[in-house]
């Protein structure tokens, strides 16, 4: 019986980060070479920039182009390409409007990922837009609103799925009873199935995960009520686990998978991990732990060897990944958003503050801290978006702010 993580078909180098969470949707780089401790003052600063306007959606690198999402006020989302050396704009592409702009709390702005798939962007704006951009200049290919042309029910604080590219397909979540997951050819747009989970519910706020479990590819997603299989080829709902969403208002780390092993986590209920099981062709869930003390923060949970890095009320834990049995845990810089390479974690602290750590299961080790200069007023708002590293830099977004840090050693 075949199980595992399917890699993801992007034409990227290892030293790029074409997506949500990386090249693999995990948060983990592959690069070497990096600074195992950092200054006082911390790594070089190339360059920072403060008029890529608003949003809390991480940047796409690929080769010397960067990706983001932004948005303008209320009535224009857009997508954004940047020279990487630099920070400087070269083209940007409206999509659409900023989606439930009377949401309370009260944080309307983009916050999705662009996915980059050979010469074609794929975003997903938050009133629902899904929109295929010509790598190049900018172009729109296609689009579509999921709200409008699927019914798609988001969450109070709208639509912040980064698109998922497997094979032919892109995958999004427009939530609703008539299209709960949908499928579409990623060269047209065209629909090749949608699922419908039973109840209807409303999308959350994470992003699906391709696997393959018993020789079947399927989607991994977090929905409002729960988390989900959907069979690749089909559209078919397998199997659900409903513990880690149960009581939370906003549903929003990204699931970290293993073969057949899955952890999920919500912030008013807790995260927990689940075995899937394979009798007779039926997919059946099986829990192995849970605990509202796990990581549970917005800023997700990633997995190094066998154990599981994340945050959840103000600390980071180190725990078994597949036992949950905490091997330590540190206020640290309270909760974070975070990414792994090169033996370290890279902490984005929702204070704004940034920090290295060496990935050990036997303590808490800090490498380096410091706060990126000039910092923009957040309001009620936090510093949620997530850090990355690509080709040796590491980038730090905040609202309208980008930085960038020269990571790389030996200089």
């Amino acid at each position: 019986m075949g199980i595992g993580l399917c890699l993801l078909p992007l034409e990227a180098r290892a030293a790029d980060w074409p997506q949500w969470r990386g090249p693999q949707r995990n948060g983990i780089s592959a690069e070497t070479g990096l600074l195992a401790e950092w200054p006082k003052e911390g790594p070089k600063l190339v360059w920072q920039v403060k008029d890529i306007d608003s949003g809390y959606s991480t940047p796409s690198v690929v080769g010397d182009r960067l990706y983001l999402l932004s948005n303008q006020g209320l009535d224009n989302e857009f997508v954004q390409m940047l020279d990487a050396k630099g920070g400087k704009r070269i083209w940007s592409q409206r999509i659409g409007k900023v989606g439930n702009p009377d949401q309370q709390p009260n944080y309307p702005a983009a916050r999705s990922t662009p996915t980059v798939d050979g010469e074609w962007v794929y975003a997903f704006g938050s009133d629902g837009d899904l929109a295929c951009l010509e790598r190049a200049t900018g172009k729109v290919r296609w689009h579509a609103n999921v709200r409008k042309d699927y019914g798609g029910q988001p969450g109070i604080w709208a639509y912040s799925e980064s698109p998922l590219v497997d094979g032919e397909a892109v995958i999004c979540t427009p939530g609703g009873p008539d299209a709960t997951m949908l499928a579409l050819n990623k060269n047209t747009g065209e629909l090749i199935w949608k699922c419908a989970v039973a109840g209807g519910e409303q999308a959350a706020y994470t992003s699906a995960l391709v696997i393959e479990v018993g020789g079947v590819r399927q989607y991994v997603q977090m929905l409002q009520k729960g988390l989900v299989g959907i069979e690749a080829k089909t559209g078919k709902l397998l199997w659900r686990y409903d513990r880690t969403a149960k009581g939370s208002p906003a549903v929003i780390p990204t699931p970290v998978v293993d073969g057949d092993f899955i952890y999920s986590a919500a912030g008013r209920s807790g995260g927990g991990g689940v075995r899937l099981k394979v009798n007779g062709g039926t997919f059946e869930t099986e829990q192995l732990y849970f605990s509202p003390k796990l990581p549970t923060s917005v800023g997700g949970a990633l997995k190094v060897g066998e154990y599981l890095y994340g945050t959840s009320a103000g600390a980071l834990l180190c725990l078994e990944f597949k036992t949950g049995n905490v091997k330590w845990d540190d206020r640290s810089i309270g909760a974070a958003a975070l990414c792994y390479a090169d033996g370290r974690l890279y902490l984005h602290g929702e204070n704004g503050e940034v920090a290295l750590l060496e990935a050990t299961t036997e303590a808490y080790r800090e490498k380096g801290r410091f706060k990126p200069v000039d910092q923009p007023d957040r309001g009620s708002s936090k510093a949620w978006a997530y850090p990355i590293i690509a080709d040796g830099r590491l980038y730090i977004r905040d609202l309208g702010t980008l930085w960038c840090y020269d990571v790389k050693a030996g200089k």
